[in-house]
C-alpha cells in the first residue's frame, strides 16, 4: 500500500465512481480497480460494492474514507517538514509570488542576489495572489511575495510597496470628464475585473456590496492585459493598478483616483510565524529590502 492507493481510493469516493475516477486521475479503469483491489486485498476486507451504476461503499470502505484526511494531512504535514529540513541544508529559497510582484522587485534583483550568493538556490513560482496565500498556509514554499493588505494570521509580514487602484474608462467614455470617481460611479457599468483568485476582485467587490449594489463583472481575467484591451475598445471600465497604467495605458484611455477613500494595491513579503528562519532566508530579505528601498530613493531603475 502507499499514499497514492489511498488518494486514489478517495477520489473513487469522492467521484462515485471508478471511471470518474480513472477520467480525473488520466489512467485506465482497469487499472484503477487494480490498485483498489490490491488495497482491499492488504486489508482482508471489501471496500467497495461495485455496480453498474457506480459504486457504494462498504461498513469498511465508510470507516477508511472518513479516517483518510487525518491519515493523508498527517502524511503532508511529515513530508513538508521534511522538505523544510532539506531545504535549510541544501541551502535553497523556494520563493512563491503573486503575478506581478517579481516584475516590481525586478528580474535584475533576483539575478543580483543568485550572483552575490552562488552558494544558495533560489527558486520561485508565480500564482494568483489567492493561491499564493492557500500554497503559503499549506507549507508549500519558505518565503512568499503577495498581496493585500490582508489577514497574515500565522505569517510574518514585511510591507515592500503600495500602489494605487483607479477607475480605468476609455476617453469617450462620460466618466473621463470627471477628476475622480467614487465606487457608485461603477453601478450597472460593464466592469472587465481580475478574478476572485486576486485581491483586487474581492476589495472592489466588497466596497460594491457596501455602497448597496453588485458589480456588474463582463469578464474575469487573470490579467491586467484583457482588461486595458476592452476599455481601449470602449466596451465597458475597469479597475487596474496605476503602475500598470504606465507600461500598457495610451492616449485612448484615462486612469481616474478614486475620492471616496484609500484603495490600496500593496504588495508583501512573508514567512511563517511558527517557521524558523535561517540565515539564507534572512539575506534574502535583508536583500529585497536594500533593492526596494533602492528603487524607492532612484539609485536603481526600475
Amino acid at each position: 500500500m502507499t499514499i497514492k492507493d489511498l488518494e486514489y481510493f478517495q477520489i473513487i469516493c469522492r467521484e462515485k465512481s471508478i471511471t470518474k475516477a480513472a477520467r480525473f486521475l488520466y489512467i485506465t479503469p482497469q487499472g484503477l480497480s487494480r490498485t483498489i483491489k490490491n488495497l482491499e486485498y492488504e486489508f482482508g476486507t471489501q471496500f467497495l460494492n461495485r455496480t453498474t451504476t457506480g459504486i457504494t461503499l462498504t461498513e469498511t470502505g465508510q470507516y477508511l474514507y472518513d479516517h483518510l484526511p487525518d491519515v493523508l494531512d498527517s502524511y503532508y504535514d511529515l513530508y513538508k517538514n521534511i522538505q523544510k529540513i532539506q531545504q535549510r541544508q541544501n541551502r535553497v529559497i523556494d520563493l512563491i509570488s503573486a503575478y506581478g510582484i517579481l516584475r516590481l522587485v525586478t528580474p535584475e534583483c533576483i539575478a543580483d542576489f543568485r550572483k552575490k550568493y552562488p552558494e544558495i538556490t533560489l527558486q520561485y513560482r508565480e500564482y494568483p495572489d489567492k493561491q499564493v496565500e492557500r500554497l503559503f498556509s499549506s507549507k508549500e514554499g519558505n518565503v512568499a511575495f503577495t498581496i493585500g493588505p490582508s489577514n497574515f494570521q500565522g505569517f510574518s509580514s514585511t510591507l515592500l510597496e503600495s500602489f494605487d487602484m483607479k477607475l480605468l474608462v476609455n476617453r469617450k467614455h462620460p466618466l473621463s470628464q470627471k477628476s475622480c470617481v467614487t465606487i457608485e460611479d461603477l453601478k450597472d457599468e460593464p466592469l472587465y475585473l481580475e478574478s476572485s483568485e486576486f485581491y483586487l476582485h474581492h476589495f472592489i467587490y466588497q466596497k460594491c456590496q457596501a455602497a448597496g449594489f453588485l458589480p456588474n463583472i463582463a469578464f474575469e481575467t487573470s490579467g491586467f492585459s484583457l482588461c486595458h484591451k476592452m476599455v481601449k475598445q470602449n466596451l465597458g471600465i475597469s479597475v487596474v493598478v496605476d503602475f500598470v497604467f504606465d507600461d500598457m495605458g495610451d492616449d485612448s484611455m484615462v486612469l481616474l483616483p478614486f475620492c471616496d477613500g484609500d484603495y490600496k494595491w500593496s504588495t508583501y513579503m512573508l514567512t511563517r510565524c511558527d517557521d524558523e528562519i535561517s540565515p539564507d532566508i534572512q539575506l534574502f530579505q535583508n536583500h529585497i529590502l536594500t533593492w526596494m528601498n533602492g528603487i524607492k530613493t532612484g539609485k536603481i531603475l526600475r
